[in-house]
């Protein structure tokens, strides 16, 4: 064995017990064309050092935030319309009075002329609708001694003087009623009176 080689096979061997003295496997190992050959100044060439992948148990260091769950963005509000506003009901159309017969104001108005107590009138025509009695009559006006009924035709007249039976009187599509009034019996003719004159 000559001199010139004796350099190269320490250097090597030192390799070798470097790596079997740190306790890694084959893998790990550096291999012939790992180690450089001897420069020509006849010195060792130092082993390169060997990059170790980690192992697959070690989890390796991130450094991404940890992943949050995303949740489902918020259905979009309904489009807020208009306020709605109530609309009232539809007024109460009221039959006409049949031609020629006077209006309720009419007959309260001839009452007062004769000087008969009719004080205190109020239209209560609205209440010949369904919203009210129901009756189906023109006109209404309730005064404090007699309320004065104005019906589209004389037979509606007649039924309901018939229904009032002792309370009421009924001339043509005209009918008086004193069961809300406090009109004396002997008071009524004159009012009868003045209805029946009156055209």
């Amino acid at each position: 064995m000559t001199y010139r080689s004796m350099p190269a096979v320490g250097a090597l061997m030192v390799a070798v017990a470097l790596t079997a003295g740190c306790g890694s496997d084959d893998a790990d190992r550096p291999d012939a064309s790992s180690v450089s050959a001897p420069a020509a100044t006849g010195l060792p060439a130092a082993p390169m050092p060997s990059t170790v992948a980690p192992s697959a148990g070690s989890a390796a260091p991130s450094s991404a935030p940890s992943a949050r769950p995303v949740l489902p963005a918020p259905p979009p509000a309904a489009p807020q319309g208009p306020t709605e506003r109530r609309s009232s009901p539809p007024p109460v159309v009221l039959p006409q009075r049949p031609p020629g017969a006077p209006g309720a104001k009419q007959v309260v108005d001839a009452f007062v002329a004769a000087g008969l107590k009719a004080t205190h009138p109020k239209d209560r025509s609205v209440d010949c609708g369904p919203d009210g009695l129901g009756l189906g009559c023109s006109e209404l006006i309730a005064t404090d001694a007699v309320t004065v009924y104005v019906f589209p035709d004389e037979i509606s007249a007649s039924d309901i003087a018939a229904t009032w039976s002792g309370q009421s009187y009924q001339r043509g599509a005209v009918v008086l009623n004193y069961l809300e009034a406090k009109t004396p019996a002997a008071d009524r003719p004159r009012y009868e009176k003045v209805l029946a004159n009156l055209r």
